[in-house]
């Protein structure tokens, strides 16, 4: 299943952010495998297309991250990674936010029975007061808005695909 904007399940940790009229997106796809969160987080940090943005962190912001701290952090063992921190977690999600506050990366996954796993991967922008005192997300966030969908259908689709490789050797190389 190809990455689909959806719902945000009733018990993600990101709804908080948009029930306080943040902007949040929630993306879903499945892999035929059983995935544990764990597996997800690492997988999701560490595809090219995220390693890409991790170097353009690392060489932009001072943010440097490595394939053994996305390990590290998918173990519950580290609560910042590149330019994030954690802010929530639960045995099948993962909030981050970033090092302003301003925006929250969220990864969840969802059981489903011999079909494998559904992965979730949403996004929320917490808005500022603008100049007439109204919250908005600014100017940037609203121009940026169409590529950052279509990034996150990219990096879940990244992972899914990674996901699927691990798993497909993982059955050939018991």
């Amino acid at each position: 299943m190809k990455p689909r904007p959806c719902d945000l399940p009733t018990n993600a940790l990101l709804r908080s952010y948009r029930e306080a009229g943040a902007y949040t997106d929630c993306y879903a796809a499945e892999v035929r495998a059983h995935v544990s969160h764990a597996q997800y987080v690492e997988a999701f940090y560490t595809t090219f297309v995220f390693r890409t943005e991790r170097v353009l962190l690392k060489w932009l912001v001072a943010k440097p991250s490595t394939d053994a701290e996305a390990h590290r952090l998918a173990r519950g063992e580290l609560d910042s990674f590149a330019a994030w921190t954690v802010e929530a977690r639960a045995p099948d999600q993962l909030l981050m936010a970033d090092s302003v506050g301003r925006t929250k990366s969220w990864l969840m996954i969802a059981p489903k029975g011999d079909a494998g796993t559904r992965l979730y991967f949403g996004s929320a922008v917490v808005p500022v007061r603008g100049k007439a005192g109204r919250p908005t997300l600014g100017r940037s966030y609203n121009a940026l808005l169409g590529v950052h969908k279509l990034y996150s259908a990219v990096l879940l689709s990244a992972a899914v695909a990674k996901l699927t490789k691990t798993s497909r050797a993982a059955r050939t190389n018991p």
